[in-house]
């Protein structure tokens, strides 16, 4: 703030350019063009006001203003839920969302919205397991379709899904079957 005192008192007493300003102050032009502007668009001349100290200084030039979004919000709680669902993707989510209201937000800030209000949901409790000791294991709910390179025929496979508990390393493949039958894997 001293040095704001420093631009308009050289820039109203010295008449000094911008760039001599600069110069003496130790800053860049761009940074007193913008420092003047700032006092201009405040209604701040030198001499400064006696009752202005250097708090009510920052204020005045340096006003925080929160953008307010050009539409509202997603509900993220209903998205929440969709996510859940089979088949439901932030993309998916995203572009209802924008086909419903085509000024509201891009992908991008989309996802950091959602992800900002995740945080200021409960948290979940976090399980710790030892190395080695647990395999999740199931079948996810979706099947994909494999098709026979040399006949065209299409089949729909079961997915596979094991995951390590304690480092969350994934193995997934495809079974014609959920069985126990160990010769039931694709080579049938």
């Amino acid at each position: 703030m001293r040095k704001i005192r420093e631009i308009l008192r050289l820039k109203a007493e010295a008449g000094l350019s911008d760039q001599r300003i600069a110069e003496a102050i130790g800053a860049a032009r761009s940074t007193v063009q913008e420092c003047l502007r700032r006092c201009r668009e405040a209604g701040i001349g030198w001499p400064l006001p006696e009752d202005l100290d250097e708090e009510g200084l920052q204020a005045r030039l340096y006003r925080r203003t929160v953008p307010t979004p050009r539409s509202p919000l997603p509900d993220f709680a209903r998205i929440q839920a969709e996510l859940k669902r089979p088949g439901g993707t932030r993309a998916l989510l995203w572009a209802e969302y924008k086909a419903a209201d085509p000024e509201g937000l891009q992908y991008s800030q989309f996802c950091d919205q959602y992800r900002h209000w995740l945080a200021t949901q409960d948290l979940v409790l976090r399980q710790h397991h030892i190395p080695g000791d647990k395999c999740f294991v199931d079948y996810a709910g979706q099947t994909a379709e494999v098709i026979d390179r040399h006949t065209g025929e299409v089949r729909r496979a079961q997915i596979f899904v094991a995951v390590l508990g304690a480092s969350s390393y994934t193995y997934a493949e495809a079974t014609w079957a959920q069985s126990v039958d160990l010769q039931a894997g694709l080579t049938r």
